[in-house]
């Protein structure tokens, strides 16, 4: 074998120069190229002097080269470096110009499935589309004959100019070796499809479920078996999660058999994902051509780049979490002068007409006995009660869960869900677990917490929580110092405000002196959750705290 040592700038075949290593393993090296002749990035795959399944990595990226899938990474190049055990190799002989073996596969940009759910989980709908899009490009693989087999949230990629991308085909897999990926290799069908599902997990909770190692935190466990997502995350609907548990965990469930190959797992994920919003129409272009009143933003260096129909990520999703960018802005007709004239008199008569509403309103307030004036209430009371004087809102620095009674994490990756840019907000949540029969935590522990870092120690006058609209949800606030956790942590707390059972939106005054940087919401009983009969959680949609913060204290 070629002792060629490949670092950056080395050129390979003349064409390949070597930008910068992105990946490496035991042996081997995956860089950033530049393909001088074609002037494109490109990845290169070089491998270290002994290397030993240079020819199982060879063969299978020369499989992957004859598949034409565009959502699977293609392979430009392959050079077994005279590898004798290699298909076509040359006895040893080194090639010209000193290149060793090395394979050239696409560039794929874009984002992978860690970095999509970095900020929390997905969208159900857009998650779904993205999986079930992947499991199609799968398929087209195993009617290939040809297999992954190890599907990790960095092998699937999304970008916005070509969707989905599945890295690896093959290639990862001999990379590995038969000690990793020999069991799986006895059922590829099964183990892809298991993958897909640990991917679809992923997506949906933000946590992995799967035996390999992932930059993902590992998915919450209960009983020692891993939570589903619909325990992990509300937003999951029963359907989808039992073509996860299908597929995952291969057992059947009340939806059918257990899901084996990725166009079963495609099929069953199409039957029961949330539709996902269609975006609106493109505007027929004159007869002339492209009318230049419909300006479409430039996305990823495509100027007046229409959204793209089978783009999840360029659509708007229904809960104003999805990508805007692309709704048009076009220019309105022209009115004639007529219209314009009528349509300024009768603003103007509207205008006239509110003034003289708002003054009649005003003179009736202030006369005296009017309610307002004798200090009435307003005719539409809100439940919080105005926060004390010489208050103010705090911003916290962070927000966590505090699961004292437990080694899950009641839904970690959401809890920064529970603080939104204004009180009365209904746009995200936390959610706790979970519980079967009995509100108290179905009997398993006495309660659980959020937790709030303000940054510094603070005083607090008020807290305010909306919980869901379910009731009813108990709790109490307490303030400390510390958020390590243990089974006697709450102890090192000071309870300033008492149990309170609520619904909807609830101020918690707070009472004494006792300062502390972190803030506790502990919540002692769950609400039933809706549309499932015996089961409880609690929901917190915001959190505001008010306080004043304290300089040197303790």
């Amino acid at each position: 074998m070629s002792t060629y040592t490949s670092e950056p700038g080395t050129r390979l075949a003349g064409r390949y120069r070597l930008v910068d290593q992105v990946a490496a393993g035991s042996g081997w090296t995956m860089w950033k190229a530049i393909d001088e002749t074609l002037a494109r990035p490109v990845s290169v795959l070089t491998f270290a002097p002994g290397f030993p399944r240079i020819a199982q990595v060879v063969t299978a990226a020369r499989a992957a080269s004859r598949l034409t899938d565009p959502r699977l990474a293609q392979v430009f190049d392959v050079e077994d470096g005279g590898d004798p055990a290699a298909p076509g190799g040359r006895g040893g002989v080194v090639p010209p110009g000193g290149n060793a073996a090395y394979v050239v596969l696409e560039w794929v940009g874009g984002e992978s499935l860690s970095d999509l759910v970095g900020a929390g989980p997905l969208d159900p709908a857009r998650a779904c589309a993205l999986m079930a899009d992947a499991a199609r490009a799968l398929a087209t693989a195993h009617a290939a004959g040809q297999a992954h087999l190890r599907l990790t949230p960095e092998t699937l990629r999304w970008t916005r100019s070509s969707g989905v991308k599945i890295t690896g085909l093959g290639i990862d897999a001999a990379l590995a070796g038969a000690s990793l990926t020999g069991p799986a290799a006895n059922d590829p069908a099964v183990t892809d499809t298991r993958d897909l599902g640990a991917l679809l997990y992923a997506a949906l909770t933000g946590y992995w479920p799967g035996e390999s190692q992932t930059g993902l935190p590992p998915a919450p466990v209960s009983d020692g078996v891993a939570c589903t997502p619909r325990q992990v995350t509300a937003d999951v609907s029963a359907a989808v999660d039992g073509v996860v548990c299908r597929a995952l965990l291969q057992r059947a469930g009340r939806q059918g058999p257990p899901i084996e190959s990725p166009g079963a797992f495609a099929d069953a994920l199409t039957s029961v994902a949330p539709p996902v919003p269609l975006p609106e129409p493109v505007p027929s272009m004159p007869r002339g051509g492209y009318d230049q009143r419909y300006d479409y933003p430039d996305r990823d260096g495509y100027p007046n780049y229409p959204p793209n129909p089978n783009d999840p990520g360029t659509w708007s999703l229904s809960d104003g979490r999805g990508d805007t960018s692309h709704q048009r802005r076009y220019q309105a007709p022209e009115r004639s002068a007529a219209s314009r004239a009528v349509i300024s008199v009768v603003i103007v008569l509207v205008l006239a007409a509110i003034a003289a509403t708002a003054w009649v309103i005003s003179d009736n307030l202030h006369k005296p006995g009017s309610p307002k004036a004798a200090g009435g209430g307003s005719p539409h009371p809100t439940v919080s009660s105005a926060p004390p004087a010489r208050s103010s809102v705090l911003k916290p620095v962070g927000v966590g869960t505090f699961n004292i009674f437990g080694n899950d994490n009641e839904d970690l990756a959401n809890a920064p869900k529970a603080i939104d840019t204004g009180p009365g907000s209904l746009s995200t949540y936390w959610a706790t677990n979970y519980y079967k029969t009995y509100s108290k935590f179905g009997n398993l522990k006495p309660g659980t917490g959020l937790i709030i870092d303000m940054g510094r120690p603070v005083r607090l006058s008020q807290v305010e929580v909306l919980f869901g609209k379910i009731c009813c949800t108990t709790a109490e606030i307490y303030l400390g110092n510390s958020n390590a956790m243990s089974a006697s942590a709450l102890q090192n707390f000071t309870l300033v405000s008492r149990p309170a059972t609520a619904s909807g939106d609830h101020a918690f005054t707070a009472s004494g002196d006792a300062t502390g940087r972190y803030v506790l919401i502990w919540i002692t009983n769950l609400p039933p959750e809706a549309g499932a009969p015996g089961q409880y959680q609690a929901l917190i949609y915001n959190v505001v705290v008010r306080g004043t913060a304290v300089s040197g204290a303790a």
